[in-house]
């Protein structure tokens, strides 16, 4: 006799969750084999499944059947950026160490341009791999908005938009900011700079929000005279501090948004005759190997980018166990799609 649900029912996996006292994620894991179940919570699971009786969606499982155990780590970016930026090696190292755990193989593909967007695209459509990693997203690229078109796994590493309909796991961008320009208010800095970010990736847009609403809490008056625009490169850096010692020269501290861009704003604040600290405080952001080489050693906010790998990851497992259930991921709690992980100011000489 097939026990049935609350309603009569064959029994859902909801019921099974509740039962069990998980999320569905954690069941859909268990039912498919998923290693990253605690023993506890795997004899939880599989007691309510006997209770219930519940009997998994065979149609998703024969579909799953034919899984590649495979994910792709998708990145729009030029191949040289992704070489030279320590955000992408720690991202990548925390997708290697999730993926330890599994059998999943790892590819690394680039796309920037439109031809090699739609050959990714007719590759992923072939269903060459269970899900993919994007990282680097901008808000007028229209890779994203193909991949959820296509109804594959993903998880990009940062939102578009507060909006966003993919998950995400990102940093806290806002917060990170904040604590940069605290820090500088605190040590008595009076004409604080920034050098931001590209304001199409939308923690830019939250750094910059940071440091506007910092200010104003600092007593500090913000001014476009003391922001440049860039483009988290090392020559974006060397350009914008350039841009703000001509409109401000008596600016004492600059936030930027990278440290690699940190760089670039160290060799031109030398190459004015302006000390470090003592005329001119720096802080980046990152807290990547540049900030502990440089020298002075750089202030800079910590970003946990293998932290973030390795969350995108298991957070794709997620998805990957829910679309083999056929279930939709939109059915989760916003908390769980999108995750965001905290930041951490770390002092050192440069401020």
């Amino acid at each position: 006799m097939v026990a049935r649900g609350t309603h009569g029912r064959r029994p859902t996996l909801e019921e099974v969750a509740a039962r069990a006292g998980v999320g569905r994620g954690t069941v859909s894991r268990v039912i498919n084999g998923s290693p990253r179940v605690s023993d506890r919570t795997r004899a939880a699971v599989e007691e309510a499944v006997a209770e219930l009786g519940y009997v998994p969606n065979t149609a998703a499982r024969a579909l799953a059947a034919n899984r590649t155990d495979s994910i792709a780590v998708v990145v729009p970016e030029a191949e040289s950026r992704f070489f030279s930026e320590p955000y992408f090696s720690g991202m990548v190292g925390g997708v290697g160490v999730a993926l330890a755990e599994t059998n999943l193989q790892l590819l690394l593909t680039f796309a920037r341009g439109e031809r090699e967007q739609d050959r990714l695209a007719a590759y992923l459509a072939a269903h060459r791999v269970d899900g993919v990693l994007l990282v680097s997203v901008h808000s007028d690229d229209p890779l994203a908005d193909r991949l959820l078109q296509m109804d594959i796994p993903t998880v990009i590493s940062g939102p578009r938009s507060a909006d966003e309909p993919l998950p995400s796991v990102d940093t806290d961008n806002y917060a990170g900011a904040r604590s940069a320009v605290d820090h500088l208010a605190g040590r008595g800095r009076r004409a604080v700079a920034i050098i931001t970010g590209p304001l199409d990736v939308y923690g830019a847009q939250r750094r910059l929000a940071g440091y506007a609403d910092q200010l104003g809490d600092s007593g500090l008056e913000y001014t476009e005279e003391l922001v440049a625009y860039g483009d988290f490169t090392e020559e974006g850096g060397r350009r914008c501090m350039t841009e703000l010692l001509e409109r401000r020269p008596d600016l004492d501290a600059v936030f930027a948004c990278s440290d690699l861009m940190a760089s670039g704003a160290r060799q031109v604040l030398r190459e004015a005759g302006r000390r470090i600290p003592d005329d001119v405080a720096l802080v980046g952001f990152d807290d990547s190997v540049i900030a502990r080489h440089m020298e002075p050693g750089l202030t800079s906010v910590r970003q946990p980018t293998r932290d973030m790998g390795r969350a995108m990851t298991e957070l794709l497992l997620d998805e990957i166990a829910l679309a083999a259930e056929g279930l939709r991921s939109s059915t989760r709690r916003r908390a769980e799609r999108h995750l965001v992980l905290p930041t951490e100011l770390v002092v050192r000489a440069s401020s």
